[in-house]
């Protein structure tokens, strides 16, 4: 059912953008846009380059629903954007997606808060072969090498042998610019969504994932048939309860708000490792957080609808 407040609003989907995430957000950025006009809601399709298009495609725009995933759309940018224009956003504030695209920076939160996230080491200049050393000492092998700003698990290596390490960071440091290694965290892979229900940001139902190989690769989470969901994860209900508590701790302590999900590594020893938090998870229908939302009973335009609900237009004084 259209909210009334929202019935007379155009609402404009952001998708595509300039990060290496863009065909994914135009998969996301359809798949809304398409429920919101089946929907009936008056919604208009974004799609750009980069933030230069930005201000002429919010012409005539009442609210934003962001499906840009990484690059500007994810760091704040474009949030603190539509903050100077007064344009409310679906989602978290702008400090929220800019400390939640930096996992060196979550990370070291996660740690003071207490919140378990596998151990790391940042590389910041300096031989690499050192550095590489370095590592294998502190973390153990197998490792996984990650940039400290992309999402979809794209640029991260998993690396078992201590003479692929340097090759792996000069071809991360080459395209990406950062670099830091984490242990791998032996276990099972986990992701939690976490949605506004009646105006709290709840924890939904525990997602299981068998990737196929290895590792839970960029192909592997887009290509059908590539990795197997469980959902509700098959765990005892204490587990899946203390899961989700991390999960939400998370969350909230990046001052996400509205909707997110949660990456975790689950250890042989029942300890959930928080991996990171993505503020504009993915939306095709086969993406993580619209199979959470089904598990819980709420069906792809409902889930869409809620996430549109987070954009705040009585707070900010819009007339729709």
């Amino acid at each position: 059912m259209i909210e009334q407040r929202f019935k007379k609003a155009t609402i404009g989907v952001l998708f595509g953008g300039d990060s290496a995430e863009r065909e994914i957000s135009c998969r996301s950025g359809n798949a809304v846009f398409a429920a919101l006009q089946a929907s009936g809601y008056r919604a208009r399709a974004i799609k750009i380059a980069s933030c230069n298009d930005l201000v002429p495609g919010l012409r005539g725009i009442d609210i934003a629903f962001i499906a840009l995933h990484g690059g500007s759309g994810e760091n704040g940018e474009v949030q603190r954007l539509l903050d100077v224009m007064d344009i409310p956003y679906t989602g978290s504030p702008a400090q929220a997606h800019a400390l939640a695209i930096d996992k060196v920076r979550t990370k070291a939160i996660f740690h003071a808060a207490g919140i378990p996230t596998p151990r790391y080491c940042v590389y910041t200049n300096g031989d690499l072969e050192c550095w590489s050393e370095m590592i294998i000492t502190e973390l153990n092998l197998p490792i996984v090498l990650k940039p400290h700003d992309q999402g979809s698990s794209i640029g991260v290596k998993l690396v078992e042998r201590a003479d692929e390490i340097r090759i792996a960071a000069t071809d991360i440091l080459r395209e990406f610019g950062s670099l830091f290694a984490e242990e791998q965290i032996i276990g099972r892979e986990l992701t939690v969504g976490i949605l506004s229900l009646a105006g709290k940001d709840t924890a939904l139902p525990v997602l299981e994932i068998h990737p196929k190989n290895k590792f839970y690769s960029y192909d592997a989470k887009y290509t059908p048939g590539k990795a197997e969901f469980l959902i509700p994860a098959p765990l005892p209900s204490p587990l899946t309860e203390y899961v989700q508590r991390v999960s939400l701790k998370a969350h909230n302590i990046l001052g996400c708000s509205g909707f997110s999900r949660i990456d975790l590594r689950l250890a042989e020893d029942g300890t959930p490792y928080v991996l990171e938090v993505n503020t504009i998870p993915g939306m095709t229908h086969r993406s993580n957080l619209p199979q959470a939302a089904l598990a819980a009973g709420i069906d792809y335009i409902q889930l869409v609808e809620m996430m549109l609900a987070t954009a705040n237009s009585q707070e900010l004084g819009i007339n729709i």
